[in-house]
């Protein structure tokens, strides 16, 4: 076909959001690549096109500039306008669609399959928020008022640096971050140990990645969570499922099963899904075997701010005398997911690897979240929104309690309930786990099955009876009633 009759047939959506001299552009550079348009072929003048298109000459200056700027045409004053002639020639077209090439699919590497698969079995939060939904803070208790003057102050003032930052995180913040963990946790640490993440996700992935070696073992607790166990998937280790009991991961099963295991991911002071408690006996269990086998121990401190029945526990890494233990926090759990701040407490040596790994992944976290989290802490605020939502979450708590024991005893048994956001239940009925949980959804319900917190990989030691994972911390004392009111139709 002519160049004149494939000019002359270039539709235009007069009435489209898109300017013309876009569509033109974008339908040119078409027929170019397409190679109905060959290298080296003279376009009609600007005047001319625009006539035959019934469009201005400005359109068509406007196109082929945007075309010229990109490569694709080249041309002179007096010479005239062509295809750049160093455009390689289009394939010969297809003589239809049927016959068309499929597109040209690259397969990932063998890591990055591992990658792009190592989240698929983890459940996001997604849709409106519906009671029950775990580990959820409230977030009508949050002082969103306060945080936005602190954050309105440091842009009026220019107080933040805005170029780059250290990959460790904001000093003035581990410094205050130092000095809380060690009143609050008991954490033996200075601010030159901490690194701020972007959340304890990706604390995990660095860890995972700077500590194991493909094949070497990582002990999990099954149940637990599902979120630890892509990054240490990811970095090719041995996952080696380790039940839990009513004192927390059985570590002499793991000792036996797992002898030459790298490195133990814990939760001592709050299990997720069971809520048991690590007792001593366990934890001085688990540091001896670190400490003799010279492996790494992990201790994610999630939401160990809220402890119903007493002060929080010390951290297990108050106990640890031999630089074994690495402790990760988030501040998901205590303000706002949203905020993607946590934080890792390193051994002196580990400090530094660990920021510069930080700094291949994203370089440093953002500076003026941390900024503002400096200075909730420092003003008091952050200790006050502690003590507020220790409160709320333990009225909610009670609430939910009292109305599963009114409400719906012999259908569901509490669990462990003197800390966290969150409740377990077992199933007690004899209804499937499955059902339940898809009955409630049914009813408007969120829960979540403990099947889901079970390793793949985990065999028969590691099963758990038909049970429920409750939230309560996002939710009023009204809207948890009438939750159980649902739950009750649902599976009562």
């Amino acid at each position: 076909m002519h160049v004149h009759d494939i000019l002359a047939a270039i539709p235009l959506e007069r009435t489209s959001a898109t300017p013309l001299f876009r569509q033109l552009y974008l339908q040119l550079k078409e027929a170019i690549l397409a190679g109905g348009i060959a290298p080296s072929a003279r376009l009609p003048a600007t005047r001319e096109l625009g006539r035959l298109l019934g469009v201005s000459r400005q359109t068509v200056l406007a196109a082929y500039e945007q075309l010229m700027a990109e490569g694709y045409l080249e041309g002179a004053v007096g010479k005239g306008t062509f295809v750049s002639a160093s455009l390689p020639a289009a394939a010969k077209a297809k003589t239809s669609d049927a016959e068309a090439a499929p597109p040209l699919v690259r397969p990932l590497s063998a890591r990055g399959e591992a990658m792009a698969a190592a989240m698929a079995r983890v459940r996001h939060h997604e849709g409106p928020l519906r009671t029950f939904r775990i580990s959820m803070p409230g977030l009508d208790l949050f002082p969103f008022e306060i945080w936005r003057k602190l954050e309105a102050r440091h842009w009026r003032r220019r107080q933040v640096p805005l170029g780059y930052g250290g990959p460790a995180g904001h000093a003035p913040l581990r410094e205050l971050l130092c000095a809380y963990l060690r009143a609050s946790r008991g954490v033996h640490c200075v601010p030159e140990q901490i690194v701020i993440t972007t959340g304890s996700q990706q604390a995990l992935y660095l860890l995972a990645q700077l500590l194991l070696a493909p094949g070497e073992g990582v002990w999990l607790e099954s149940p637990g969570y599902q979120g630890a166990l892509a990054p240490f998937a990811v970095a090719g280790a041995r996952i080696c499922p380790v039940p839990v009991d009513a004192e927390g991961m059985m570590v002499a099963y793991a000792a036996q099963r797992y002898p030459d295991a790298r490195l133990v991911f814990a939760t001592p002071s709050h299990q997720l899904p069971l809520g048991v408690t690590m007792s001593l006996a366990r934890r001085l269990e688990l540091l001896r075997w670190a400490q003799a086998k010279r492996a790494w121990i992990v201790e994610d401190d999630y939401d160990s701010e809220y402890r119903y029945t007493g002060p929080p526990l010390a951290s297990l890494q108050s106990l640890d005398r031999s630089g074994c233990v690495i402790y990760v926090g988030t501040l998901s759990k205590v303000l706002f997911p949203g905020l993607r701040l946590g934080y890792i407490v390193a051994p002196p040596a580990l400090a530094e690897p660990l920021a510069r790994a930080k700094a291949v992944v994203d370089r440093h976290s953002p500076i003026v979240p941390q900024a503002v989290l400096a200075d909730f802490i420092q003003e008091g605020h952050f200790a006050r929104h502690i003590r507020r939502t220790r409160d709320a979450y333990g009225e909610r708590r009670i609430v939910m309690l009292e109305a599963i024991q009114a409400r719906m005893q012999g259908a569901l048994a509490c669990g462990p309930s003197d800390a966290g956001l969150d409740l377990c239940v077992g199933v007690t009925n004899g209804m499937r786990e499955a059902e339940a949980a898809a009955r409630a959804g049914a009813e408007g319900v969120d829960v979540r099955p403990l099947s889901y917190y079970t390793n793949p990989a985990a065999g028969p030691d590691c099963a758990v009876p038909p049970g429920l994972l409750l939230g309560f911390s996002a939710f009023t004392p009204a809207q948890i009633r009438a939750g159980i009111g649902r739950l009750e139709q649902a599976i009562c």
